[in-house]
């Protein structure tokens, strides 16, 4: 239905104020998003821009229309779903996030999932904590396992799922017996600093009044960890409910002094409120938290 395509590229414009950028959004020309915006203009017998140079931002007739559009929307995706399905069974589309860090484990989950449901067609993604929360905020996704942060949206739910510990990590023949040794006589390994993860890194090796010899910035938690394994430095990281790294041969797992305190990142699902898709969004969250139990439990 091309109106329901169109009321969709409509969103993406009003969330990226640009017509170029909400074409990248939806895989679309900029032409083509220019195209269907002007044809919904016509229809509703109303400009929905205020359009200079590149940007369109929404005016008042944009502003006053948009909630309804996402009401639209979503009534049109609760009527997509399987109206019927057999006891016990799932049955529908559903778009989940996930960090890099539990995106092999939410693979597994799903996969095995989609085995036993023929009609579950869930899509996976990955990103940046923060990205994901604004897509799951927008509608763009339904679900996201994220690092919790301290700002909350009325527009979404949090539910959480494990807490990892910060650790330093180092090789096994890496100098130095404590934790601030370890930091300081050997070159260190950051993790990403425009992540919320890189950030509370940051805030606790202040706390350690520390001073690291800083070596590379990296966005992946495993990539470092495989460079420590390669003995080019150590790191402060999250210890991972899926690693491990205890039980390795060539690491080290140190564990912060008590003395600042308990500190840990908090992983967990954010989601839109009441969105249609809520019981399979639940039931992706119940196998995964499953998944960590049995293996805590071994």
């Amino acid at each position: 239905m091309s109106t329901i395509r169109f009321l969709r590229t409509f969103l993406a414009v009003a969330r990226y104020g640009s017509f170029s950028e909400a074409a990248e959004r939806v895989a679309l020309t900029q032409a083509a998003v220019s195209f269907q915006m002007r044809a919904l203009e016509e229809e509703l017998g109303r400009e929905l821009f205020d359009r200079s140079g590149r940007l369109a931002i929404l005016n008042a007739a944009g502003r006053e229309l948009l909630p309804e559009v996402k009401h639209l929307l979503d009534l049109y995706d609760r009527m997509r779903l399987p109206r019927r399905p057999g006891p016990g069974e799932l049955a529908g589309s559903v778009a989940f996030g996930a960090i890099v860090s539990c995106m092999g484990p939410l693979s597994k989950v799903v996969s095995r999932m989609k085995q036993e449901h023929d009609g579950l067609d869930v899509r996976l993604f990955t990103g940046k904590s923060g990205e994901l929360a604004e897509k799951v905020e927008s509608g763009d996704l339904d679900a996201a396992l994220v690092v919790e942060s301290g700002r909350r949206m009325a527009s979404t739910r949090w539910t959480p799922l494990y807490e990892e510990p910060l650790v330093v990590l180092a090789p096994r023949a890496a100098p130095g017996g404590t934790v601030h040794e370890v930091l300081e006589r050997n070159p260190f390994l950051r993790f990403d600093r425009t992540q919320r993860t890189g950030l509370q890194i940051d805030r606790v090796l202040r706390r350690l009044n520390v001073h690291v010899h800083d070596f590379l910035e990296l966005n992946a938690i495993e990539t470092v960890v495989e460079l420590v394994r390669q003995e080019v430095g150590v790191s402060l990281l999250p210890l991972l409910m899926s690693a491990q790294w205890r039980t390795a041969p060539d690491l080290r797992v140190l564990p912060l002094p008590h003395d600042i305190g308990p500190v840990a990142r908090a992983v967990g699902m954010i989601e839109r409120r009441e969105h249609a898709r809520q019981h399979l969004t639940e039931s992706i969250f119940q196998r995964y938290a499953r998944l960590f139990d049995a293996s805590v439990t071994a």
